[in-house]
């Protein structure tokens, strides 16, 4: 069995499985959205961080990376293994077609699988659902858990989507939002990461350069 699997979050830029191919594309009738809850990587129990996960929206387009695991059994099943695992708070996985740019009519690749949560909150206790934009991003600033800050997460998303050349207006606004929330903070009690690092929606190209430097990629 061979097998594709749709990166839309922090895939996109640190997969973390062995796979042979990755193409760059887009699938259809989804969007981005930061509903759901993460409380053993970047969030805690009490104080959940929200990654991203998709919601059905007629016409939009989420861009993101293709990854193909082929090379017999074991490889594919070691690959799924890791990802189950990882994308546990995902509760579906859904077949969907994929598209590559200038190919918009025609799906480069069809039954790609995308993990996908279940918009909820009863049957998904991972679902936290939509909130205002200033909420969100109060509850990303200051989230923090075993592997790092919530507010990372999204900015290394906002510079992966930079990189592969498709910005995510929704990710920029709410990437600005957590920005006004840590200039309010007092500096001493600021954390550590990313968050200091100013990204702006249009980048030249001396911005792009320093960009790249300032924000390493995730481990």
């Amino acid at each position: 069995m061979v097998f594709w699997v749709f990166g839309y979050g922090s895939l996109v830029w640190n997969p973390g499985f062995e796979f042979d191919e990755k193409v760059i594309g887009f699938i259809k009738d989804y969007k981005r959205v930061f509903d759901l809850a993460c409380i053993d990587h970047r969030g805690t129990p009490e104080h959940p961080a929200r990654t991203c996960t998709l919601e059905q929206n007629g016409g939009a387009l989420c861009w993101g990376a293709a990854y193909c695991v082929r090379g017999g059994p074991e490889k594919e099943k070691a690959a799924m293994a890791y990802l189950e695992r990882r994308e546990c708070e995902y509760d579906q996985k859904t077949l969907v077609d994929f598209f590559k740019e200038g190919e918009p009519e025609h799906p480069l690749l069809t039954g790609v699988i995308v993990f996908t949560s279940t918009p909820d909150k009863i049957s998904n206790k991972y679902y936290l659902g939509p909130a205002p934009i200033e909420e969100m991003a109060s509850q990303i600033a200051t989230a923090f858990g075993p592997f790092g800050n919530n507010r990372d997460y999204l900015f290394r998303l906002e510079k992966a989507m930079f990189d592969i050349g498709h910005e995510d207006d929704y990710i920029i606004e709410l990437a600005n939002e957590v920005r006004k929330v840590l200039v309010v903070v007092p500096k001493e009690k600021k954390l550590p990461g990313l968050s200091d690092v100013s990204l702006k929606s249009s980048l030249s190209p001396i911005k792009s350069a320093k960009l790249s430097e300032a924000i390493a990629m995730d481990s």
